[in-house]
């Protein structure tokens, strides 16, 4: 691993860390403008590292990167009847024990005073805020990031072909042979027989004006073999070239599509053939267009978090026997990581570079906000699925005249929370191994 490789790693572990404390400080504003009582804002697990506390709260770091958490005051109801400051014994039972254990940790921190300022007494559409808080957070990164590489550099997957030769080949190769290198049994193609060189651009073919590269491309396919004029800007000057075109057999191309790129289609067919590669521009995006990426983005990626259980079996397949990752598929922070270096030590421009690098980063905050959407504890959208719930049941309420319901109590979900819990360390220690003995890569 290189010089750059490294940097890119380092450089995709601090942008972790900072949208993890982004994601938290997403939880925390929130919860201090509703007056709930914030006890600790940690990035990371496991031993404390480093921390300060300022007024009620302390800030800190610990050792494992790996998340974080706001520890707000009064989480979970006390039972009907129950004082919130008054500790009840355990009852039997392993699920009713785990709950009410719970419930102890939860009231041993409520001190004098603290009764208004508990979480689960807030009004229903702010402990939704608060626990959506976090993922809004991710959303708006991943909108940044991604938005400011869309309209400053250009969509890298969208890139526009220039009428300018970038890559002039210097033999013929047969489709069949792929990409294999030149011999000296290999003809010189018609283009770097007759001098093309990259930086050229392309100004008429045959005498027809040349306005894009997918009309030049056409007028090449559709010649005959023999000899054409073919006229070129070099160095602000026309120059004529005149190629010995050949036929060969390359593959044919579909219909253009909304940006006139015409992909291939993988039957062959006989071709007119030069020998140039165009040059790839990014144009940027406007608004408009930004804003549909996004919309097209985040559809992509709620299709790929619904997918995960399904893909997680390629993953095992990859990671035990021996099966191909798949390169839109799961990856854990390793692996993440991992292609973070291989982007910035990719053959590629700084800028190309470090545009992917940002979309990566997006990708993983718009994928890590849609992913703590699932309404399961204890991830976030469990406890805004708890939120809503008693929304509607107050609102129901005072729509039949009843007496206003308690507040749903998240801490009768704990036995399933810790079953989810149990099965994401499970999914993390197995991208974990996949991700290093069989990782995903960019390039082969």
């Amino acid at each position: 691993m290189d010089w750059l490789a490294v940097v890119g790693v380092v450089a995709f572990a601090l942008g972790l860390l900072l949208s993890i404390a982004l994601h938290e400080i997403g939880h925390l504003v929130p919860a201090k403008l509703f007056g709930i009582k914030v006890s600790q804002y940690m990035v990371g697990f496991g031993r404390t590292v480093w921390s300060r506390r300022r007024g009620e709260t302390e800030y800190g770091f610990k050792a494992i990167p790996l998340g974080g958490y706001v520890r707000m005051i009064g989480m979970f109801p006390p039972e009907p009847g129950d004082d919130p400051r008054r500790l009840r014994r355990a009852s039997t039972g392993p699920f009713q024990a785990l709950i009410e254990d719970a419930r102890r940790a939860a009231k041993e921190e409520i001190q004098p005073g603290d009764e208004d300022r508990l979480f689960y007494r807030k009004r229903w559409w702010k402990k939704l805020i608060v626990m959506l808080g976090g993922p809004a957070m991710n959303v708006l990164i991943a909108a940044v990031l991604a938005g400011v590489v869309l309209m400053t550099y250009g969509n890298p997957s969208q890139p526009e072909l220039r009428p300018v030769v970038s890559e002039v080949s210097a033999c013929v190769i047969p489709v069949a042979d792929g990409d294999r290198a030149c011999t000296p049994d290999d003809p010189p193609t018609p283009a770097a027989a007759a001098g093309f060189q990259p930086g050229d651009r392309l100004v008429s073919f045959d005498g027809v004006a040349v306005t894009s590269w997918s009309a030049m491309q056409d007028l090449i396919r559709d010649h005959e073999a023999g000899t054409v004029e073919v006229v070129v800007e070099r160095d602000g000057r026309e120059v004529t070239l005149t190629p010995d075109l050949i036929t060969t057999e390359r593959s044919a191309l579909g219909e253009p599509d909304d940006d006139g790129v015409r992909a291939p289609t993988g039957e062959l067919e006989t071709v007119g053939f030069l020998g140039v590669a165009p040059t790839q521009e990014f144009v940027p995006e406007d608004i408009g267009g930004a804003v549909a990426w996004l919309g097209d983005f985040t559809a992509q990626t709620a299709r790929a978090v619904v997918s995960i259980p399904q893909r997680m079996v390629g993953v095992w397949e990859a990671a035990f026997g021996g099966g191909e990752r798949e390169v839109d598929g799961p990856i854990g922070i390793v692996g993440a990581g991992r292609i973070g270096g291989e982007i910035a030590s990719a053959d590629v421009g700084a800028t190309d570079r470090v545009a992917t690098f940002v979309l990566l980063l997006a990708s993983f905050n718009m994928a890590v906000a849609l992913f703590n959407l699932i309404p399961l504890l204890p991830l976030d959208g469990g406890h805004a699925a708890g939120a809503v719930w008693e929304g509607i049941k107050r609102a129901y309420a005072r729509v039949a005249r009843r007496p206003m319901p308690r507040p749903v109590d998240v801490a009768k979900a704990l036995p399933i929370a810790y079953g989810v819990a149990t099965l994401l360390i499970g999914m993390s220690v197995l991208l974990l191994y996949a991700d290093i003995v069989n990782p995903i890569r960019l390039a082969g």
